[in-house]
């Protein structure tokens, strides 16, 4: 049993897209324009692609470029190597934003050093 219908889920997503696009073609225009270019030197693959979608929280992007790298026979081991990739870039930026967190604690305490 799967958490979520991802085949459903990925075809409801494509239908919604075409419906937006209809509703704002010049918005899917500009994105598949900014996807494309993206991908035009064709240095990074749908693996890589996976691990950005699971930093950015996008169920979307997870469920099209992991049919994507499955289809292009990345196996099991190597999206769960991603998965790993993408769990310490998130954990790493956790990290920083904490150092960032601290920084602007002691910043409120120039206004208010009594707080």
């Amino acid at each position: 049993m799967h958490m979520l219908d991802w085949n459903t889920y990925r075809q409801q997503l494509l239908a919604g897209v075409g419906g937006f696009g209809k509703l704002n073609p010049d918005i899917i225009k500009g994105y598949t324009t900014l996807s494309r270019a993206g991908q035009k030197a064709g240095h990074l693959d749908e693996k890589t692609r996976l691990a950005v979608a699971i930093t950015l929280r996008c169920d979307g992007c997870i469920t099209v470029h992991t049919a994507a790298a499955r289809e292009r026979g990345a196996t099991r081991e190597e999206i769960a190597e991603v998965l790993g990739v993408a769990v310490s870039v998130n954990a790493g930026a956790a990290v920083v934003y904490s150092t960032r967190a601290l920084d602007a604690f002691d910043a409120a305490a120039e206004i208010n050093p009594n707080a």
